[in-house]
């Protein structure tokens, strides 16, 4: 695929080069300001599917196509006392979600065990092609079922209170069987997971803590490599070097060389917004791999995200252009909710198009929603990697409250899009129909190995 000609500044530290994509760039502006080059379509149909069966879900925090080609979402509890995860799956022949299994059952640690809960997995489910196994681990928020809250840090040394550990689980999808479970981080949680299945590892990293974790799936042992920082990145991701990426607290990536055995840390700083933000609290909130595997397209975690462009293989460190705001234009010195302002859900479709989903909402100065009734909602939108352009393809509507916060995107195996939703009850998952002539079979290959 050819990609546009860009202008780039560079900056070296050292020994280290990074190429910067200057901030300004031709025809791409923030989604809700700009027009559609193409000719408009019509909005792609969507569907929603709440967790009716599980009357105490309150988040979808995880979703994630299976080896099997199937979508695969995490049911989370984590605002209520004793609350528990479910995984379920979406079945294309009854247009329903199926209720696989109850995870603190499968990994016995119940919801009334006195302790805090295996009430969610977070960005955590990772594919084995190989085998067909769906990796997954849980997270830490959900309170004893005899207290309204949970804090890692003030239960850490009671043994009747503190979480018991990140549960990671493989789940056989080509039988719907739990082959094993281990805990994988003691006391802690598991704030995104990644599977590396040519060197059958799994790389995670831990809350509170921020630390970096290998875990090795033929011997099932893990080492600690240590800690980050103090904000956690919302995802791990691979690059065909075997070499694991995130993020520090300062909006550094920071990268595992499995050669080297180390972490390392870039000098240079990601994009950010340059009026009200210095790159603090710039993690990564998602992150998906081109079909070519050149190139990842990420986003960065609330207040003003911001897209960007990365391309892993050259120089010392990456190649990173700045594609702009991914939500509306607002004024700065208004304070603003960062559950509102917020984009993710960043996925391929077997068109070669990135589709996610951002933000729009009632603003008192620049204001996309003159005429409509609602404070905010969810935009589908759809970027072409050749030119960079932006055009809306649909709304999420959710019959009972707006919809812009969504975790995770994924394609299934028929080419159709499913995002997570997180908000108040009820919380699901969402369906959006692609046009036939946008699909492909086994749309969802090459498949996203980390949650």
């Amino acid at each position: 695929m050819k990609l546009p000609r860009r202008d780039f500044i560079k900056r070296s530290s050292g020994a280290a080069t990074a190429w910067l994509a200057l901030p300004t760039l031709s025809g791409v502006q923030p989604a809700s300001m700009q027009a559609a080059a193409a000719k408009p379509e019509p909005p792609y149909r969507t569907s929603w599917y709440p967790f009716t069966e599980h009357k105490d879900a309150d988040t979808c925090w995880s979703l994630s196509v299976g080896p099997d080609g199937r979508i695969y979402a995490a049911a989370c509890a984590e605002s209520v006392p004793g609350g528990v995860v479910q995984v379920v799956r979406y079945n294309e022949h009854r247009d329903a979600l199926d209720y696989l299994f109850s995870l603190g059952e499968m990994v016995d640690d119940p919801g009334d065990s006195g302790r805090a809960t295996q009430c969610k997995i977070h960005y955590s489910f990772a594919p084995s092609m190989a085998d067909g196994v769906l990796y997954m681990a849980t997270h830490l928020s959900g309170p004893p079922i005899d207290q309204p809250a949970y804090s890692p840090w003030l239960s850490w040394h009671d043994p009747k209170r503190c979480f018991r550990g990140s549960a990671l689980l493989a789940f056989d999808t080509r039988t719907d069987e739990v082959l094993w479970w281990e805990t994988l981080i003691p006391k802690e949680g598991c704030r995104c997971l990644l599977h590396d299945e040519e060197r059958h590892r799994l790389y995670a990293l831990s809350y509170p803590r921020d630390h970096f974790i290998i875990f090795d799936t033929r011997t099932r042992t893990r080492r600690d490599l240590g800690r980050i920082g103090s904000i956690n990145a919302q995802t791990l991701f691979l690059d065909r070097k075997h070499r694991v990426w995130t993020t520090d607290d300062y909006g550094h990536l920071v990268r595992y060389d499995p050669e080297r055995d180390r972490l390392e840390r870039s000098p240079f700083v990601l994009p950010h917004d340059p009026e009200f933000q210095t790159g603090w609290h710039s993690v990564f909130y998602d992150v998906a791999a081109s079909p070519e595997g050149d190139c990842v397209y990420a986003v960065t975690w609330i207040a003003a995200p911001r897209l960007m462009r990365i391309w892993l293989d050259e120089g010392d460190w990456p190649r990173v252009e700045d594609l702009g705001p991914a939500t509306q234009k607002r004024d700065p010195t208004i304070p603003k909710d960062t559950f509102v302002d917020h984009c993710g859900g960043l996925v391929f479709a077997g068109d070669g198009q990135l589709y996610f989903v951002a933000s729009r909402w009632r603003d008192p100065v620049h204001n996309p929603m003159k005429d409509k009734p609602h404070e905010r909602e969810g935009v589908v939108w759809r970027l072409n990697p050749a030119t960079l352009e932006r055009q809306e393809v649909a709304v999420l509507e959710h019959p009972t409250q707006p919809a812009q916060y969504v975790s995770r995107g994924a394609v299934d195996h028929q080419g159709d899009l499913f995002f997570g939703n997180v908000g108040t009850r009820p919380v699901g998952v969402f369906k959006v129909h692609l046009p036939a002539g946008r699909k492909k079979p086994n749309a969802h290959l090459p498949i996203r190995m980390w949650g």
